[in-house]
């Protein structure tokens, strides 16, 4: 098993995201199955403070990228693949609950087929212990050039 600490590679070394748009601040554990990570969804943070202050809770799709991009700085952590991916497709994702601005969550992402072209992982979004999200999702290599 290999594990890493978020202080060893934070995920804006591993994503091309920035914030507002990086949506994971931990990489808690990694293996070649399995990858956990964390992150807290600040308010006051760009986008957020100005397209939902009086709805309170984090969208849907936030939520799903947030997952894919856990999953992406994993796969980049075990040197799987490299590139640059793009979530190119979503099938089953149940929404159980929501997630409020100032909540912690935490993603369990399982990895289901890694290659140097295609990513296709499961995840579940955990808010204190109870899923509040789960979807499996189909990343795709870019060509650069």
């Amino acid at each position: 098993m290999f594990t890493v600490g978020f202080k060893m590679k934070k995920p804006e070394e591993l994503l091309p995201h920035r914030k507002p748009f990086l949506f994971v601040d931990e990489i808690l554990h990694v293996d070649e199955c399995e990858v956990v990570g964390s992150t807290e969804f600040k308010c006051s943070e760009g986008m957020y403070a100005i397209n939902q202050p009086a709805v309170g809770s984090v969208p849907s799709p936030i939520l799903l990228e947030a997952m894919a991009q856990c999953g992406g700085a994993g796969v980049r952590l075990l040197g799987i693949s490299k590139g640059l991916f793009a979530l190119a497709r979503i099938d089953n994702a149940n929404f159980k609950g929501s997630v409020q601005f100032g909540d912690t969550v935490k993603f369990v992402i399982k990895n289901i087929k890694l290659s140097q072209r295609i990513i296709k992982q499961s995840g579940v979004v955990y808010l204190k212990d109870q899923p509040v999200v789960e979807a499996t999702w189909t990343c795709i290599k870019m060509e650069q050039g």
